[in-house]
C-alpha cells in the first residue's frame, strides 16, 4: 500500500494570492473576448458561473457543465462558438499571469522527496478552472506536470464539486482508487477549503499555517511551515495516517460521491462497451447501473426508513446478486438505469443529512451481522459502493 500525498496548490506549493490572481484572471479573459461579448456582461457572467460550480451538488454533472449551463445561454452564445478564442486564450494569455504568483523552492524541494521515497503525490487543487489553467500553475510552481509524475490533479473538467464541499475529497479518494487502507495525508493551507472539510470527510490532514496564524478548528492536527511539514513526515509512523469513514459526515459525503464516480464513467465508456461482459460470469457496465439502482431503491432506502421508523427492528439480507439474469439487466436502458440510482441517492443523501447524532446511533439487528446501528448500515452502504465503482472502472477499462 502506497502512501498518499495530497497538497493543495494555491498558497501551499505556490505563492498566489487566490483573490488577487482571480479579478485579474477574469478581467483579462472579458477583454479577450470583448469583440464578442460585452466585458461587463462577460465578467459577471464569469462571477455567477463560478459562485454556481462553487454551490454545486449534483452528482451527474462536472463543474464544467455547470458552469456552461450557467455561462453561455444569458450570453447568447455557445460554448462551441467560443471554444477556439477561449482555448487561445488559455495557451497564450492565461500564462502571462505568472509574475503575480512566485515559486516555492521548499514544496518543489518536498515533492521530490516524497517522490523518491515511493510515494503517490496528488494536486488536491479547488477544482473551478481548467484543465489548462491548472498545468500553467503547476508549471509557475517549478512543478511542470511532464516533469513530475503526478497521480491525480483535479480539474473542473472531471470533478462534480468544489473544495469546500466534504463531498469534493470523498470524490478524490474515489479516483484514487477507494481502498481504505492506503495511508494518506492532505496538506493545504485554508481552513476553509482544506481542514475543515478533509477531516469531515476522514482524511488525516496537515495544516499549512503562516507565522502566528491560529484556529479553532486546526486544533489537536499536526501544522507549521513546508519544513515542519517534512519533520513531520520523517518522524511519523506513516501506516498510522489512515483515513476514518466511520463519522457521519465521511459517511455521506462517500455516498455522494459514488454517482459522481460511476458519472465519470459513464462519460468517458462508448456505448457500444456498456453491454459488454469483461468475462464469461462477470457483469458488463449496464449490470452494474442497473444493480446499483436496485440495491438503493429496494435495499438501502427500506433500511434507513426501518430503521429511523422502527424500534430495533429486524434487517433481512438480501442476495441481490442474482437480479442481474432475473431481471435481464443487458436489455436494459442503462442510461436510465443512472438517473434512477441519481435520483434516488440524493433522496437518501439528503435524509441523512437531516438527521440527528443520536439517530446514526439507532439500533437494528441484522439477520447476518447480527446487533448494529444506523451508522454501521450506512457503512455496508458505503463499502457496496466501493466495490462496483472499482468493478465498474475494471469493466470500462479492461
Amino acid at each position: 500500500m502506497t502512501f498518499q500525498l495530497l497538497f493543495d496548490l494555491d498558497d501551499t506549493l505556490l505563492d498566489s494570492n487566490i483573490e488577487s490572481l482571480v479579478p485579474v484572471y477574469f478581467q483579462k479573459l472579458a477583454a479577450h473576448l470583448a469583440d464578442l461579448v460585452p466585458p461587463d456582461q462577460m465578467l459577471q457572467q464569469l462571477m455567477r458561473s463560478t459562485l454556481a460550480m462553487y454551490r454545486s451538488t449534483r452528482p451527474d454533472q462536472t463543474l464544467e457543465e455547470v458552469f456552461s449551463q450557467e455561462f453561455y445561454p444569458p450570453l447568447g452564445t455557445t460554448r462551441q462558438a467560443l471554444a477556439e478564442r477561449i482555448e487561445q486564450f488559455y495557451d497564450e494569455i492565461f500564462p502571462s499571469l505568472q509574475p503575480l504568483t512566485r515559486p516555492r523552492p521548499e514544496a518543489v524541494l518536498l515533492v521530490e522527496w516524497a517522490l523518491s521515497r515511493g510515494w503517490d503525490v496528488s494536486v488536491a487543487t479547488d477544482p473551478l478552472f481548467p484543465r489548462k489553467a491548472i498545468l500553467h500553475r503547476l508549471r509557475w510552481a517549478e512543478l511542470a506536470p511532464e516533469n513530475y509524475p503526478f497521480r491525480l490533479i483535479s480539474d473542473f473538467q472531471t470533478f462534480h464539486f468544489a473544495k469546500a464541499s466534504v463531498s469534493y475529497f470523498g470524490e478524490f479518494l474515489g479516483h484514487l482508487g477507494w481502498d481504505g487502507e492506503s495511508p494518506l495525508l492532505m496538506v493545504g493551507d485554508s481552513i476553509e477549503r482544506d481542514v475543515i472539510p478533509a477531516r469531515q470527510a476522514g482524511i488525516p490532514v496537515f495544516w499549512l499555517k503562516s507565522d502566528g496564524q491560529v484556529s479553532p478548528d486546526a486544533e489537536g492536527i499536526p501544522q507549521g511551515t513546508l519544513a515542519d511539514l517534512r519533520k513531520f513526515l520523517e518522524t511519523t509512523d506513516i501506516s498510522g495516517l489512515k483515513a476514518d469513514f466511520s463519522s457521519p459526515s465521511a459517511l455521506v459525503a462517500a455516498l455522494h460521491a459514488a454517482p459522481a464516480l460511476m458519472h465519470h464513467l459513464t462519460r468517458i465508456t462508448p456505448s457500444e462497451k456498456w453491454t459488454l461482459r469483461p468475462a464469461p460470469g462477470e457483469w458488463a457496465f449496464n449490470e452494474i447501473l442497473c444493480h446499483l439502482r436496485d440495491v438503493e431503491a429496494e435495499v438501502n432506502l427500506p433500511r434507513v426508513e426501518a430503521v429511523l421508523n422502527g424500534e430495533n427492528p429486524i434487517i433481512t439480507g438480501q442476495n441481490t446478486d442474482p437480479w442481474a439474469e432475473q431481471r435481464r439487466y443487458l436489455e436494459q436502458d442503462g442510461e436510465e438505469a443512472f438517473r434512477e440510482f441519481v435520483a434516488a441517492r440524493a433522496w437518501l443523501v439528503e435524509k441523512l443529512k437531516a438527521i440527528s447524532p443520536e439517530e446514526w446511533e439507532r439500533p437494528a439487528r441484522h439477520t447476518i451481522f447480527g446487533p448494529t446501528h444506523l451508522r454501521e448500515l450506512v457503512g455496508f452502504m458505503v463499502e457496496h459502493d466501493r466495490a462496483h465503482v472499482k468493478q465498474a472502472r475494471e469493466t470500462v477499462t479492461n
